[in-house]
């Protein structure tokens, strides 16, 4: 039996040097293989990026032979509730040059805003869609009294009291 027990001993530590062994070589193929694929992420990472700044033209809205003035505010009273009030503050981009009389121009764009807004009710200007369309609307209003000489207006605020 003494050579049983040493048969064992001496098979026991055979296995456990063949596992010791197994896991050393599944530690180094993991580790291996982990810096290899992490090398080729970064690589295609780095060149989807040049390619996104490659193909990316940056397209700009406006050019320098732009003028941005203001029109200023404009207080009125909706159709809708009678005692509810909006103030708009807006301004127009239009090419220098184009507009003869600039100031005459928003005086008249200030008026067709205060205009059109008298029309409206509150539930027409009410969230985000309501804002898109009365901005479209006004750029609309703005483009036929200029006959598209103003490129666009912006609302820069609105205030409904």
């Amino acid at each position: 039996m003494a050579e049983t027990k040493d048969g064992a001993k001496k098979g026991g530590k055979g296995w456990i040097g063949a596992l010791l062994l197994v896991t050393l070589v599944a530690v180094g193929t993991g580790g291996g293989l982990g810096v290899y694929l992490l090398g080729n992420v970064e690589k295609s990472v780095d060149l989807k990026k040049r390619d996104e700044a490659d193909k990316a033209v940056k397209v700009l809205n406006y050019t320098g032979d732009l003028s941005l003035r203001s029109v200023g505010s404009a207080v009125t009273n909706l159709a809708e509730p009678a005692d509810a009030w909006v103030r708009i503050e807006s301004s127009i981009v239009f090419k220098t040059g184009t507009l003869p009389n600039p100031d005459v121009t928003l005086a008249e764009i200030r008026a067709d805003a205060v205009a059109y807004l008298r029309t409206m009710s509150l539930a027409q200007i009410e969230g985000a869609s309501g804002l898109q369309h009365l901005r479209e609307d006004l750029n609309e209003r703005v483009a036929i009294r200029t006959k598209g000489a103003v490129r666009e207006l912006i609302v820069e605020s609105l205030v409904v009291q």
